[in-house]
């Protein structure tokens, strides 16, 4: 039966907090280039399939899997971080900088609203995270590798739980409250099986590779 891993991205510039200049574009730290030599080390088994988010620190983790397996194909998917601010709003500030209109986003609990008209919305974020379902079960390759982003990981995996994608309030305030309470370290790996069935079954946070 297919095998998938989704892996987090290493340690970014954001996530050090640290100034950014756009969603897209926040690099590795130092550390995150060791937690993804990590988990290139991980991977004993050459994929069929690499897919990469287009975000910048995706990409990075990517390089040390990409390089030792060069000749697996490899794929960009929509795959990127729920960047629910708009994207002005990481220019020259911090995470912590950010907090005060990411709450007021949170609070305001609208499925549809694009911040300040550029943000991604909770249900253009429901729309890609479907979108990933499909492909996945569509892909005749047995074991892909898929470096994306925490709140886009867990949103795909909240969604499989729940077993709905509707982009309605509640499922929102759900989703917030699930993101607060579930955490997905940088660079943690989570496998994923796709039976017969099509539904997939997962196994817990393998981060073994990061502290060993």
């Amino acid at each position: 039966m297919p095998v998938v891993w989704l892996i987090r991205h290493g340690e970014s510039e954001s996530n050090a907090n640290l100034k950014t200049t756009h969603p897209a574009h926040s690099a590795l730290t130092e550390r995150g280039d060791e937690e993804a030599r990590r988990v290139a080390q991980a991977i004993a088994e050459r994929p069929d399939l690499i897919v990469v988010s287009p975000y910048l620190r995706a990409q990075q983790t990517a390089v040390p899997t990409l390089t030792k397996f060069p000749d697996t194909p490899s794929a960009t998917w929509p795959v990127e971080e729920f960047t629910y601010l708009d994207p002005i709003a990481y220019k020259n500030t911090t995470g912590a900088d950010r907090w005060p209109a990411a709450n007021a986003y949170w609070e305001q609990n609208d499925p549809q609203l694009k911040h300040g008209g550029k943000g991604e919305s909770f249900a253009e974020l429901m729309g890609r995270v479907q979108g990933l379902q499909t492909q996945l079960r569509q892909q005749a390759a047995e074991f892909i590798v898929l470096f994306s982003h925490g709140l886009f990981l867990r949103a795909f995996l909240f969604t499989q739980i729940l077993g709905r994608h509707d982009p309605s309030p509640e499922m929102m305030e759900r989703y917030r409250h699930f993101i607060w309470g579930v955490n997905m370290p940088n660079c943690a790996i989570l496998k994923m099986t796709i039976p017969a069935n099509g539904r997939f079954t997962f196994s817990g946070y393998d981060t073994d590779h990061l502290t060993n």
